[in-house]
């Protein structure tokens, strides 16, 4: 097996609590590494996993597991675990993985899932549009779709994702959270390929050449998978074609670093807003 095998790939450290008294990782523990890496496949699938089974009538069950050893990992090693889906049957999947140190094969292993009703847990046939995102993941094709319009035509999507992101989890007041501009101005939602809305935000009027974006809110589960910066290029790419020289921001202090990655600098002193701490960051659009 080599790393050429595989497109997908999750990247950890050996922990102290991981190996033997000769700081070998205990077998165990290769099956936790494969299951992590397994959880962050269907993260780069850009499907949350509970709501897209749900949306898909059915849930996986793990009916066999296989480890192949050929070294071990040992304390403090950054490793490399690879993950594929391999092989869809009628009712059944294989993902194939292999773990690597520095390029070196050590573990490999397969996983073989059937789809099955949750009630009964029963075999059903593997949805046609998740055999097709899989297949399309393998392929090399892109896992979400970016749309840029009205309210009327993307607020059924951003509503929802932004009540559960702000609303629910954040505990922004609701009388807060909406207001008149929704109606008036663009908004973006990226959506996975069940259609599922999974990342947003809102492009503000211009003032004296300078936009505003907010209301930037990715699934809690999706985080840290590029929809968040595929939302703000997609704002940005809105406010430059409308001739804005600047583009601002309130940004959560938690999330500063993130836009400074993407070009925004702190303007001004931070502030309170529906009790979370904020900062204000600019970019030049020109």
């Amino acid at each position: 097996m080599q790393r050429s095998d595989f497109r997908f790939f999750h990247r950890l450290r050996v922990r102290w609590a991981e190996v033997d008294m000769q700081k070998i990782v205990f077998n165990a523990h290769y099956l936790m590494y494969f299951d992590t890496a397994i959880a962050d496949y269907w993260r780069a699938l850009a499907l949350p996993y509970e709501e897209a089974m749900h949306s898909l009538g059915g849930d996986l069950y793990v009916r066999k597991a296989t480890i192949d050893f050929r070294g071990s990992a040992r304390m403090d090693d950054v490793i490399d675990v690879g993950m594929r889906c391999a092989r869809i049957g009628t009712s059944s999947m294989t993902f194939e993985g292999g773990l690597f140190r520095q390029g070196e094969f050590l573990v490999g292993c397969e996983l073989v899932y059937v789809f099955a009703d949750p009630a009964t847990q029963t075999s059903k046939p593997v949805p046609a549009s998740l055999r097709a995102i899989l297949e399309g993941f393998e392929a090399g094709e892109t896992m979400r779709a970016i749309d840029t319009g009205d309210w009327a035509t993307l607020g059924e999507g951003a509503a929802a994702l932004r009540r559960a992101v702000f609303i629910e989890e954040q505990k922004v007041p609701e009388a807060m959270e909406w207001d008149d501009h929704d109606a008036a101005v663009p908004h973006v939602v990226v959506r996975n390929r069940l259609g599922q809305a999974i990342a947003t935000g809102r492009l503000l009027p211009a003032q004296d050449g300078r936009s505003m974006i907010g209301r930037i809110a990715v699934h809690r589960a999706l985080r840290s998978g590029g929809h968040g910066v595929a939302v703000v290029q997609a704002l940005e790419a809105a406010a430059r074609a409308r001739g804005d020289a600047e583009i601002a921001l309130h940004a959560q202090r938690s999330a500063e670093r993130f836009y400074e990655r993407l070009g925004y600098a702190v303007h001004g002193e931070p502030f309170v807003e529906a009790d979370i701490p904020h900062i204000e960051m600019r970019r030049a659009l020109r």
